[in-house]
């Protein structure tokens, strides 16, 4: 289990020496008043200046020391605190990649942007402050506290009566601080959600003129924002003026009482300056402990949703039981055998089964919702099946290590998305492709027309999502990142909506030509880019309503005549 303390364990020689140099640094400046009051009444009174002067560079020295161990200090803190979020930061969003598909659903994805933005910068302000005034707060108040008795016994009297009003207040503001910082955090998940839905959908927005309608929503998400990060800075704040109030009707109390016992000989004027200043050196240090909740509730709070994170169980692990079944079948075979899945109790798919060899094509058609998209997300392991098996090589898909299982397959996802880089970076995607093999797949994708009319060719940079493309185009694109690997199977996820009948055909007639060894599963809206394939899966409402060839299902399957007839002529005959 990841904790915030392992990680910084890692940390814990530095921070002990920052530690000690912190509380040599602060016990220096706890010295300080009581040599002050040596001064004034014991070396003044003699007149010596000399003894004045050596009292004076004592001072001098306590001063340098209490100045320099803190600065130090407080550096070796921040590299600390930064060091370890950076860690922290890094693990987590390593976390996020390898979630399965129903853990990201689960915490939702502005949720992660959150725990990786904000909540990691609330655990760094935390570790910081903690090493900063953690270790110095308590030195101040317990020795500020000692001295006083020491210097003026029946003033620290006074002092101790205002600590259990001191103790209440921080102990119900630490209480709540947590709780309340908690459900801050996931109101800002919220307006993330919020923010990043509407970023994407901008043009939609405007085109639409949903501009005042968005607005109010996000208005209102705000306001909940508002809301509770008022009712939480409200709740920390209270602690400031009601410590001061409690602290400052003390510090009176001590100069009245002060003043009675120097008048009357029982007490002398630098004991009196001495305890005033003690009592002004607690009274800062009982407001920074206010600091301290406050940051400790924030990344409190942050560290346990961040720690949640990393600590989830990694779901979609290799079977080992399932090893010796491997490399029993023909490579680029797939088959699913009743194969049902739902998504929190709600059915998607049920008793699925077919099965292609190698090289064959399916395509898969239905209407919106039938179950196409999450057909692929169970061949992929995005989830697992909750009955049946899918099996790809002759093996189940669980005996599979995820990066080994991935390989095999080329594909484009619907809504796939394209970086801020060059052509020729989003097609090889990080991958050992060559130029050439680059360009062929470029070119067998019906891309290399309109790449190499660009001005800087492959070398062209697009802009975030691809936004200086076409629809069109950028479906070309990805499809040409889906044939660079040559991979034994070939997935288009409604991956030619974009692209006119013309292209759509000739990219079909392509694909039948170029990778004959291919297995290809095409996903579509459209039944002119399914009706040529080898078997076509019909599915409705996640149920196989027909599996055939495109003459066997119009004779057999009454809901693949519908999507024909509503498509006309073009449709089907593209």
């Amino acid at each position: 289990m990841k904790s915030l303390l392992g990680y910084l364990s890692v940390h814990k020689k530095r921070m002990t020496a920052g530690l000690i140099i912190k509380s040599l640094g602060t016990v220096a400046e706890l010295f300080l008043p009581m040599i002050m009051a040596y001064m004034i009444d014991e070396v003044a009174p003699t007149g010596s200046i000399l003894a004045l002067s050596l009292w004076g560079a004592a001072m001098f020295v306590f001063a340098v020391v209490a100045w320099g161990g803190n600065v130090i200090a407080n550096r070796m803190a921040s590299r600390v605190a930064r060091d370890t979020t950076e860690v922290i930061r890094n693990d987590l969003f390593s976390s996020t990649l390898y979630l399965s598909a129903r853990q990201t659903d689960e915490i939702t994805v502005p949720s992660l942007v959150s725990r990786l933005s904000s909540d990691t910068y609330n655990v760094h302000n935390m570790i910081g402050m903690v090493q900063r005034l953690g270790v110095r707060v308590p030195i101040l108040l317990i020795g500020g506290v000692a001295l006083t008795f020491t210097v003026e016994p029946v003033l620290a009297l006074v002092l101790l009566a205002v600590v259990p009003f001191i103790s209440l207040v921080v102990i119900f503001v630490s209480s709540r601080g947590i709780v309340l910082y908690t459900d801050l955090q996931r109101a800002v998940d919220a307006m993330v959600r919020k923010v990043r839905d509407d970023y994407t959908g901008i043009r939609v927005i405007k085109a639409l003129s949903k501009g005042d309608y968005e607005r109010e929503g996000f208005a209102a998400i705000n306001e909940n924002v508002v809301e509770k990060e008022t009712r939480a800075g409200v709740t920390m704040s209270i602690s400031n003026p009601i410590l001061n109030v409690v602290l400052n009707l003390g510090m009176t109390v001590v100069v009245l009482v002060g003043a009675y016992r120097v008048s009357k000989g029982l007490a002398m004027v630098g004991e009196l300056i001495a305890f005033t200043s003690y009592f002004t050196i607690i009274l800062n240090a009982v407001i920074s402990i206010s600091r301290i909740f406050v940051n400790v509730s924030k990344g409190s709070a942050s560290a346990k949703r961040i720690c949640a994170v990393l600590n989830m169980p990694e779901e979609l692990v290799k079977d080992d039981s399932l090893v010796p079944e491997k490399n029993t079948g023909e490579r680029g075979t797939v088959k699913f055998e009743d194969v049902t899945f739902s998504y929190d109790g709600a059915p998607a798919l049920e008793d699925i089964s077919f099965e292609l060899k190698k090289g064959e094509s399916l395509g898969v058609i239905g209407a919106t919702g039938s179950g196409k998209t999450t057909l692929l997300a169970l061949l992929l392991r995005f989830y697992d099946a909750d009955k049946g098996r899918v099996f790809v090589d002759g093996a189940d898909v669980r005996s599979y290590e995820e990066k080994e299982l991935r390989s095999k397959f080329g594909v484009v996802l619907q809504n796939d998305f394209l970086m801020a880089a060059s052509v020729e970076e989003n097609i090889k995607f990080e991958r050992d492709i060559s130029d050439r093999d680059m360009k062929d797949a470029a070119e067998r994708a019906k891309a290399a027309s309109f790449i190499e009319e660009l001005d800087e060719g492959y070398d062209s940079k697009l802009t975030v999502r691809g936004s200086n493309f076409s629809g069109g185009q950028k479906q070309r694109m990805l499809i040409a990142r889906a044939l660079a690997g040559n991979p034994e199977i070939l997935v288009l996820d409604d991956s030619s909506s974009a692209l006119d009948y013309k292209t759509d055909a000739s990219l079909r007639a392509t694909l039948r030509e170029k990778y004959p060894d291919t297995t290809i599963i095409l996903i579509a809206q459209r039944i002119s880019s399914v009706r040529f394939a080898d078997k076509i899966l019909v599915l409705d409402k996640g149920r196989a309503a027909g599996l055939g060839s495109d003459a066997e299902l119009m004779k057999t399957c009454e809901v693949y005549r519908s999507i024909y007839e509503s498509q006309g002529e073009a449709g089907g005959n593209a």
